[in-house]
């Protein structure tokens, strides 16, 4: 057995097999329960309150998600992610721990969500057509953004293959190929792009898009922060060449980069 491999013992690799496994499982149903969702204007979900109970307890379920989400990113975050892995694997489990987090959130929110029952507007036809293709790039867009990014970090399967293969987790740099030659922040942008186009248009539906559409703004501005403090210079000589949402046409003489 190589040196690598002994870093972790068998039963510590097959309990990351394991999360793996769950970990999947759960982003493509949380990620199902939101497509759902947004394409029904939030009408899919189970919760039973009505009136302002209904309010209160979708307020909440909006929220959480945003705080929730960055609070995991800071140190005491990440920390009780670590202690919610199996002993010795925290560290190297934070990815998958991070997004099992992440898809747990989304539903919650899209499964417990209490639907109003009120539709302002819902389009017929050639419309209805036209929306669901907008929606169906959005997705697209939003896959693609984050293969880009680094599908392994975003789907939480960085932390799980590595234990599994006998290694530590290694993070590239900060991306800058595919979608981030044109656009500092595209998962953000792309994930917007979902919260607008789904066709079905209710309180709901205007709730859950304008919440967390401020968060794509705010919570993107907070991971650069993050970037300046991990990366400086080249990250601050990216952000002067790049736009930050939308796209920035590519210029002659502008560096080639991969993607």
């Amino acid at each position: 057995m190589s040196a690598r491999a002994q870093l972790f013992d068998r039963r510590q690799r097959g309990t990351a097999i394991a999360l793996g496994a769950a970990n999947h499982a759960l982003f493509g149903v949380g990620v199902g329960c939101m497509m759902l969702g947004l394409y029904t204007g939030m009408q899919s979900g189970a919760g039973p309150l009505q009136g302002p109970a209904a309010w209160l307890a979708n307020a909440v379920l909006a929220l959480q998600f945003p705080f929730l989400h960055s609070y995991l990113l800071t140190p005491a975050g990440r920390a009780r992610l670590a202690r919610l892995a199996p002993p010795g694997l925290g560290r190297e489990l934070s990815t998958t721990t991070y997004a099992m987090a992440a898809s747990l959130q989304l539903l919650v929110v899209f499964g417990l969500w209490s639907p109003s029952g009120v539709v302002w507007w819902e389009p017929a036809g050639a419309l209805r057509t036209a929306f669901g293709l907008a929606f169906g790039a959005s997705w697209l867009l939003l896959a693609k953004s984050m293969w880009d990014a680094g599908l392994d970090v975003q789907s939480g399967a960085l932390g799980w293959l590595s234990v599994a293969r006998g290694r530590r987790p290694a993070y590239g740099p900060f991306p800058q190929h595919g979608l981030f030659r044109v656009c500092r922040q595209p998962v953000y942008l792309a994930f917007a792009l979902t919260l607008w186009t789904g066709p079905a248009w209710t309180p709901d539906h205007l709730a859950i898009a304008l919440v967390w559409a401020a968060y794509c703004v705010l919570g993107a501005r907070v991971k650069e922060r993050r970037y300046l403090a991990a990366f400086g210079a080249p990250f601050r000589a990216y952000q002067r060449r790049v736009g930050f949402w939308w796209p920035t046409p590519l210029r002659d003489g502008a560096p080639r980069l991969e993607g």
